[in-house]
C-alpha cells in the first residue's frame, strides 16, 4: 500500500465487517467502522475497537449508522467528508441471515431481508457516490454470497436478497465506471469459524407452514452441519480470510482490481458461473456499443 485510504465499513459490529475493519486499520488505513446502536447492542464491539485503536495506535473509529435509514447514511458521509474532504473506499457489508422453509417466511420478513441485504447498498451509495464522482476515483466493495448463483435449500430469502443486491451492484458499477469508480463483488462461502452465521439467523414466522414439510424435517440442521465436511482440503475455514482478501483488494492499484472474487472454503464454483455470464454480457455490450462501461476509467 502506497498511502492510507479513507474507508467506511458498514455492519462492522460483528463478523466479516468487524474483522475487516480491524485488518484494514492494522494495514494503516483510516477506517470508519459503522454499526447500529453504539451505546446498545453494539456497545461491546465499539468499545473493543476503540481499545484496540488506542493500544495499537490505529485510525479505527466506530460510528453510528443504520443502513436502513437514509438520513443516517447521509450523516455518516457528511461526518467523514467533513474530516477528510474525500472518501476512497466504501464496503457494503451490513447484512442479515434468514434460513428455513421459504414458503413459511411471511412477506414482511422477505421485505426486511431484501431491505437490509440489497436496498441498503443503494442507500449507502446514494450518500457516498456523489463525492466519489467529484473525486473521479473511488472503490465500492460488496460482501455478497456464493448462494447468489448456487442457492441451497432453506436459503431462499437470503439468497434472493443477495441476488438482488448483486444485480443492483452490477448496474451501479456500469453507471459509474466512466467516473473512475471501481466496484468489486466479493462472493463468500459459509464460514463456521469467526462468525455467528447460523446462530444469528432468523427463521420463518409461519410455523403452520413449516409443519407441512415433514418430508424435509431435520434436513436443514443436517445440511448446516455439513459445511465443514465439504470444505475443500487445504482451504482456510476462518472468516479472517475474507478480511485478508478485502485488504488485498484495497491495496491494488486503481484500475487493476477484479470486478468479482470468490472466497469460499466450500468452492461452490459460483465465480465460474459469473464469469460465463460476463462473457456473454461483454459480447452483448459490444453490439450495443457500451462495452467501455465494463472497465473503469482511470482519467
Amino acid at each position: 500500500m502506497n498511502e492510507a485510504s479513507i474507508i467506511l465499513v458498514t455492519g462492522a459490529g460483528s463478523g466479516f465487517g468487524y474483522l475487516s475493519a480491524v485488518a484494514l486499520g492494522r494495514a494503516g488505513h483510516v477506517v470508519y467502522a459503522s454499526m447500529r446502536e453504539l451505546d446498545g447492542r453494539s456497545k461491546e464491539s465499539a468499545v473493543a475497537l476503540r481499545e484496540l485503536a488506542q493500544q495499537e495506535k490505529l485510525q479505527l473509529h466506530p460510528i453510528e449508522l443504520d443502513v436502513c435509514v437514509e438520513s443516517e447514511c447521509r450523516a455518516a458521509a457528511d461526518l467523514i467528508l467533513s474530516k477528510h474532504s474525500c472518501v476512497d473506499v466504501v464496503i457494503n457489508n451490513a447484512a442479515m441471515v434468514m434460513t428455513g422453509i421459504t414458503e413459511a417466511f411471511r412477506p414482511e420478513q422477505l421485505v426486511e431481508v431484501i431491505d437490509v441485504n440489497a436496498i441498503s447498498w443503494v442507500r449507502v451509495n446514494r450518500a457516498f457516490l456523489p463525492a466519489m464522482r467529484r473525486q473521479g476515483k473511488g472503490l465500492l466493495i460488496y460482501i455478497s454470497s456464493g448462494t447468489t448463483y448456487i442457492p441451497e435449500p432453506f436459503s431462499g430469502p437470503y439468497a434472493a436478497s443477495k441476488a438482488a443486491g448483486d444485480v443492483l451492484a452490477q448496474a451501479m458499477a456500469l453507471e459509474n465506471s466512466r467516473y473512475g469508480v471501481e466496484s468489486v463483488i466479493v462472493m463468500t462461502g459459509a464460514y463456521t469459524s469467526g462468525t455467528e452465521y447460523f446462530a444469528n439467523a432468523e427463521g420463518p414466522a409461519d410455523t403452520e407452514v413449516v409443519a407441512q414439510y415433514e418430508l424435509v424435517s431435520g434436513l436443514e440442521q443436517e445440511l448446516a452441519g455439513k459445511f465443514d465436511e465439504v470444505n475443500v482440503p487445504g482451504a482456510r475455514t476462518d472468516a479472517i480470510e475474507v478480511a485478508d482478501v478485502i485488504c488485498s483488494i484495497v491495496s491494488l492499484t486503481h484500475g487493476t482490481r477484479p470486478t468479482r472474487v470468490e472466497v469460499d472454503p466450500q468452492r461452490r464454483g459460483a465465480l465460474q458461473i459469473a464469469e460465463f455470464a460476463q462473457v456473454h454480457r461483454a459480447a452483448f455490450f459490444r453490439r450495443m456499443g457500451i462495452d467501455d462501461l465494463l472497465s473503469t476509467s482511470t482519467k
